[in-house]
Order: structure tokens, then sequence, then C-alpha cells
């Protein structure tokens, strides 16, 4: 493909883009509809927005996965998708009040509380979801995981009520935040997005010195997610440093400290022998 048919598509691709339509491959569709058979399709789609898309797909064929894929023995595996996340995306959309019957670890069920949902998270080391959301009567921010809540309900908040709440929350978050600096030691700059793939759970904002040719990440999360953070820290090794973040520092040095030891050398040694 020549220079001027590659602006000609991209011209195309993005007129189709701005009036709201987008382009898929047979293969696209074909594994669309293959999807669209797994029993989770009717908890993930409405059952209005399954029946189109299968009337869309009535005339493509599905994909044969039956010689590509093998499932082997496995540890049980909790599934990513819950069926309370579309409702409660659409309470929070309408900013809506809650009736909800939960657990706790101790088997103590916690039953009618009034509450405002705030968000939905997923947690990747635990791999559950948890609701977010503000105990009316106690006016506490609580966190939920949804394999704990028993029932939901939708429960009307006037509208002035939720506004504010939603306020007070979100400048308590920000009030939590912390901010950790990472860099990229410049000879692994080629894995780029290996580590930005490593750390795509977290936000952050990346940039580039081309004096110096270094990648700087300032990354920012809440102050329990630092053990995470630290643990992909240590997965990457010698590919990314932390310049600013005390907390962060300090359990490397530790952690490497300890390894040292454990191998009958301190870090005195190794400043001698350098």
């Amino acid at each position: 493909m020549n220079l001027f048919e590659k602006i000609f598509n991209h011209q195309i691709i993005s007129r189709l883009e701005d009036s709201g339509i987008f382009t898929v491959t047979s293969h696209e569709r074909a594994w669309l509809k293959t999807m669209l058979a797994h029993p989770a399709a009717g908890e993930a789609f409405t059952p209005e927005t399954l029946e189109k898309l299968r009337i869309i797909l009535e005339h493509d064929q599905a994909m044969d996965i039956s010689g590509h894929l093998i499932e082997k023995a496995r540890s049980w595996e909790k599934q990513v998708y819950h069926p309370l996340l579309r409702p409660l995306r659409r309470l929070m959309m309408h900013k809506s009040g809650i009736r909800i019957t939960y657990s706790i670890k101790s088997g103590r069920v916690y039953a009618d509380q009034y509450g405002l949902p705030y968000r939905l998270e997923y947690s990747l080391v635990k791999r559950e979801w948890y609701l977010l959301w503000y105990h009316i009567r106690h006016r506490v921010f609580m966190s939920t995981r949804l394999a704990n809540i028993q029932s939901l309900n939708p429960e009307y908040v006037n509208p002035a009520v939720a506004e504010r709440i939603l306020r007070k929350i979100g400048a308590t978050l920000e009030a939590r935040k912390d901010e950790v600096t990472l860099e990229i030691v410049r000879r692994y700059n080629e894995e780029l997005s290996r580590i930005l793939y490593a750390l795509s759970s977290f936000e952050k904002k990346v940039e580039y010195d081309q004096e110096q040719d270094l990648y700087r990440m300032k990354v920012c999360l809440i102050g329990d997610e630092m053990e995470y953070l630290l643990s992909k820290i240590r997965f990457l090794g010698k590919r990314v440093r932390v310049t600013e973040g005390d907390y962060l520092q300090r359990r490397m040095l530790e952690a490497s400290t300890k390894a040292l030891e454990r191998y009958g050398t301190s870090p005195v040694d190794e400043e001698m022998s350098s």
C-alpha cells in the first residue's frame, strides 16, 4: 500500500468515527457471535441489546473453537463479571440511593442499610468487585464486596443531598491520594510498553526527557494501594527506580537489605567492592 492509499484510508476511517460508525472485520463478527453463545452474555447485556446483536449477526458464521481451545484442569476461579454490575452502574448514573443487605467476614448480616453508591472498583489482587458507598445514617464511607451483597434495591434520595455527599466523598478520596515518581532505567527504554502494561491499573502520567532520554512516571494512588504497587515494582526489578516516595523507597531498601543478608552479602560489602 502506497502513501496516498494510507492517507485516503485514514481519512475514510476518521470520517466514519466522527459520524459514530466503526468498522469490524468478519473475523471480529464471528468472534462476537461465538461470545454471545456464552451463558454470561445473558448477564452482561440487557435482553433488548442481546436480541439486537443476535439479529445483526444472524447470517454470520460462528467461530469453530473446538479444535483450538482446550481447557485443562485448573483451580477454581472467580468470574470477572458480576450480575450486580449493570444495575449498580445505572443507579450511580442516576444518582439514586440504595437499600442494601450485606454480610461481613464474621458472618454477621446487616439488613436494609440506606446509602448512596459512589463507585465500583475491581481488586486485581483479590480478583473481586467492590462497591464503594456512603452510609447515610452513620455518615461513613463503606467498601463492600459484591459477593457479600445479599439484596440491593433502589431508594429515593434528595438530589441536593446526593450532590453534597458525592462532593464530600470526592474531597475525602482526593485528600487520601499520594503520588510516587518512578524512573525507567535508560537501558530498558525499549521495554516501555511492558512496564506500562504492568502498571496499567494505576492512574499515572508519563513524561519524557529528550535530552537525557529518560522516562518518568508520576503514579497517583490511595494509601491502601501502596503494597500492590510495591509488588509490581518488585516484579519489574531493575527496570524501574523509585525517585520520589519515602514509603516505597524505605520498603525497597528493606527488601534489598534482607535479600543481600540472606545470601551472605551486606550493603556495606557491596559499596566497598565497588
